[in-house]
C-alpha cells in the first residue's frame, strides 16, 4: 500500500528535524504522488470541488479577456498566448472559442501554451483543448515554454505559491517551521530565518512589526516574474489575483495573524497542517511586491485595477449582448445576466480581485489607447 504524503513528511521530519512551512506547503500542494495539486482523486474545480475560479463562474470572464487580447493583437509582432497554471483548460478554451467566432483573423495568428505542473490537471486541459489541434501546446513548467513575443496570463497563480512564514518578537525576526509532536500531529514551531532573502526582504519591503505579528513572504513570486522576464522580449504579462498594498497586508490592526488560509468544500480548513495534501492553500498577494520587482526586471505598470472595472472597460457588458443574442433559452439568459452581475457589481467576488498588466518592451504602445 503506497505511503500516504502525510506519513512520508512525518518521516523526513522525525530523520531531519523541522521543515520550512514553505517546503511543508510545496509539499502539500504540488508532491508528485500526493500533492494537492497533483491527485486524481479528487475533484478541485466547480461547484462540486473546493474552490470555483472567475473562469468557472462565468464564460464572461475568459470572453471579456480574449476581446482585450484581440485588442493587443496588431501591437504584437507574434502572437502567442501562454497561459501560466491553466488548470483543466477552462479559460483557455473560452478565449479561443470567443476569438474563432469573434476574431477569425487574430484566432488564425493564435498559438496558445498551456503551462501547468499538475499533470492531472494538463490531462483534463488536454482533452477539453482537443478541438483545437496543433494550435494549443501543453507543457508542464516554464523551461518548455518558447515565446518571446505575445501575452503571458495568470489567473489566480500566485497566490498558490509557497509562501515563508516569519514572525516578530522581542529578539527580532524569527520563521515558522513544521515539526511533528508526540502524537504525530503536525505542529508549529520557530526557528533562525532559513535564508538572508527574509531578512533583506523585510528590511525593504516591510514596515515596523509589532510583537507576535506573523506576515507571509512569497519569495517564489521574484523567481517567477524574474523566469517570466527572461523569456518575454516584447508583449504583456497580465496578473489576476486577490491581494493588498503592502502597507495594507502588514497592517497589525487588519491582519495580526497573516493571511494564510486553508480551503476544502468551499469552507475555510480549521487547522492547515491538519491533513497535507486534502486541501488548498492560498495567501493573499502582496501587489506592491510584485509591481515593484516587474519594473526592477524592466516591465513597465500598465494598469493595475479591481477586476470588476478592469472588465468593464475591457467590455463585458459587450460580451453579455453578444451572447444574449445567441441564447436559446431565457433559463441561459439568466445565467448569463446573473453571472455578469457577479463578475462587475460593487461589492462582488470580482471587487476583491485584481488585474495588473505589465508591458515588457518599450515599443509596443499603450493598449489603453
Amino acid at each position: 500500500m503506497p505511503v500516504s504524503l502525510a506519513e512520508r513528511l512525518r518521516e523526513s521530519i522525525r530523520r531531519e528535524g523541522a521543515i520550512t512551512f514553505h517546503d511543508w506547503m510545496k509539499a502539500a500542494l504540488y508532491d508528485p504522488k500526493g500533492g494537492y495539486y497533483q491527485r486524481s482523486d479528487r475533484v478541485r474545480w466547480g461547484r462540486e470541488g473546493d474552490y470555483r475560479t472567475s473562469p468557472e463562474r462565468s464564460e464572461l470572464f475568459a470572453a471579456t479577456f480574449a476581446r482585450y487580447f484581440a485588442r493587443l493583437h496588431d501591437q504584437l509582432k507574434s502572437f502567442t498566448i501562454v497561459e501560466c497554471g491553466a488548470g483543466d483548460g477552462t479559460f483557455a478554451a473560452g478565449v479561443l472559442r470567443t476569438l474563432q467566432q469573434q476574431f477569425p483573423g487574430v484566432f488564425a495568428d493564435t498559438r496558445y501554451v498551456v503551462c501547468e505542473l499538475s499533470e492531472d490537471a494538463r490531462a483534463h486541459a488536454q482533452q477539453r483543448l482537443r478541438e483545437f489541434g496543433e494550435r494549443v501546446q501543453v507543457c508542464a513548467g516554464l523551461n518548455s515554454v518558447s515565446a518571446s513575443a505575445g501575452i503571458w496570463f495568470a489567473n489566480e497563480l500566485l497566490d498558490a505559491f509557497p509562501i515563508h512564514r516569519v514572525v516578530q518578537s522581542d529578539e527580532g525576526l524569527s520563521e515558522l517551521y513544521v515539526t511533528v509532536d508526540a502524537d504525530g500531529s503536525f505542529v508549529w514551531t520557530q526557528g533562525a530565518l532559513s535564508t538572508p532573502r527574509l531578512a533583506e526582504f523585510c528590511s525593504a519591503n516591510v514596515p515596523q512589526l509589532v510583537n507576535g505579528q506573523i506576515i507571509e513572504i512569497n519569495l517564489d513570486v521574484e523567481d517567477w516574474l524574474t523566469q517570466v522576464a527572461t523569456k518575454l522580449e516584447a508583449g504583456f504579462l497580465i496578473t489576476v489575483d486577490y491581494g493588498a498594498e503592502a502597507a495594507e497586508l502588514y497592517n497589525p490592526a487588519l491582519r495580526p495573524q497573516g493571511t494564510l488560509r486553508g480551503f476544502s468544500e468551499h469552507a475555510f480548513v480549521e487547522n492547515v497542517l491538519a491533513q497535507p495534501g486534502d486541501y488548498d492553500l492560498t495567501s493573499s498577494v502582496n501587489w506592491t511586491q510584485v509591481r515593484t520587482t516587474g519594473e526592477r526586471l524592466g516591465f513597465e505598470v500598465v494598469d493595475f485595477t479591481s477586476q470588476d472595472k478592469f472588465l468593464m472597460g475591457a467590455g463585458l457588458l459587450d460580451q453579455l449582448q453578444y451572447r444574449l443574442s445567441s441564447a436559446k433559452t431565457e433559463s441561459e439568459q439568466l445565467s448569463l445576466t446573473t453571472s455578469a452581475r457577479e463578475m462587475i457589481l460593487p461589492g462582488g467576488m470580482a471587487s476583491s480581485f485584481q488585474v495588473l498588466v505589465l508591458k515588457g518592451a518599450r515599443e509596443i504602445n499603450d493598449p489603453k489607447h
